[in-house]
């Protein structure tokens, strides 16, 4: 077991549920707030922009309220029960689409596998790479009080992330980079939260991720107990990008879909996606027959720049904010379970013992 907070999250409405988290998550959302604002202004700072931070995260919050009031309503108890401002929340949950905004070099990020099987035995899971300054800003979580509970990993004040639910529905997420990427539409965070708290199905995940206005860019990877497909999404459209034939699902930081990716921006300007790609390519194609359990999974992933990429992710002892990357977690699903595996760090230092193992819980019962 890691000794990450699990926040146990609930409430009988949108904006309780937020009150709830708010109050649970107070200290963490204010010291998380502090690095963003600082990370937002000095990525700003190096591209030669001046953002203003309230505004962007304001037109994003009028984006979801036409999309999904009912995580604006979520978001303003957030900012009530953690006694910040609703637009410093919302700014939190668009930080992809700030930092977008202001012209971050997306250098590092994340890393995904899934293995398709019979049913009941497709699984996955991922690296989760972020800057080496919020490593204490996120959180394990289970949620209650919305059309399904849900189970995952987020960020403080964030509404989700990674996880599964009740249905047996898995979301994993990878942050893609497109020419047409800024402020102003749905924050991916928010999509992904959508989908952990009402999705019943593989159909309906699908249908409300590629219906979602975003404007920014990223694939959310979808895995149910027996079938599963990456997302992508893009300010100027969606594709879903399913299987090889021998049932894999490798992303990493570039699109897969060949009209998205003619507006790809990351790719163009960091190679390494590619680098992680093919190596990972590589080492499904030479894995054992079976189900992708946590174990085979670490094995995969546990690669660094000696073995040809850095899909464990070190921070360098040096460096300034923004430019020093770790992997802050390895996230394992198992939809047939409903369950999910999160060591703190890298797959490198998992072990039979680093694992928080939560199950997503039941729905609220209806009164």
């Amino acid at each position: 077991m890691t000794g990450r907070t699990v926040l146990r999250i609930g409430g009988d409405s949108p904006r309780r549920r937020g009150e709830d988290r708010g109050r649970q998550a107070r200290d963490g959302i204010a010291r998380a707030w502090k690095v963003y604002e600082e990370l937002f202004a000095t990525v700003a700072a190096g591209s030669g922009r001046t953002l203003d931070v309230p505004a962007l995260a304001l037109r994003t919050v009028d984006a979801t309220r036409a999309w999904a009031p009912e995580l604006v309503e979520e978001m303003e108890g957030v900012a009530e029960g953690s006694g910040l401002p609703c637009t410093t929340i919302a700014a939190l949950n668009a930080r992809t689409e700030i930092l977008a905004e202001a012209g971050a070099p997306r250098t590092g990020e994340c890393s995904t596998l899934v293995r398709t099987g019979g049913a009941g035995t497709t699984a996955g899971g991922q690296c989760w790479d972020w800057h080496e300054e919020l490593a204490d800003a996120w959180h394990l979580q289970t949620v209650t009080g919305d059309t399904r509970g849900f189970a995952g990993i987020t960020e403080h004040g964030v509404l989700g992330k990674i996880g599964v639910n009740d249905a047996g529905v898995g979301v994993l997420f990878n942050i893609l980079g497109h020419a047409g990427d800024a402020a102003g539409g749905v924050p991916v965070h928010l999509v992904a939260r959508r989908v952990l708290g009402s999705a019943g199905s593989f159909a309906e995940a699908l249908d409300l991720l590629t219906a979602a206005p975003v404007s920014a860019s990223t694939v959310v990877t979808v895995v149910t107990a027996d079938r599963a497909a990456s997302v992508e999404l893009a300010p100027g459209g969606s594709a879903v990008v399913t299987p090889d034939d021998r049932g894999w699902l490798v992303r990493t930081n570039h699109f897969l879909d060949p009209a998205l990716a003619a507006g790809e921006l990351r790719g163009r300007r960091e190679a390494e996606t590619y680098d992680r790609h093919r190596l990972l390519s590589a080492r499904v194609r030479e894995a054992e027959p079976g189900p992708l359990g946590p174990d085979a999974l670490v094995r995969l992933l546990a690669a660094h720049r000696d073995d040809g990429a850095e899909v464990c992710c070190h921070a360098p002892a040096e460096g300034t904010l923004g430019g020093r990357w770790a992997t802050l977690a390895t996230v394992a699903v198992d939809p047939a379970q409903r369950r999910l595996l999160v060591h703190d760090g890298g797959p490198c230092t998992a072990g039979p013992t680093t694992w928080t193992d939560l199950t997503a819980p039941p729905p609220a019962p209806v009164h």
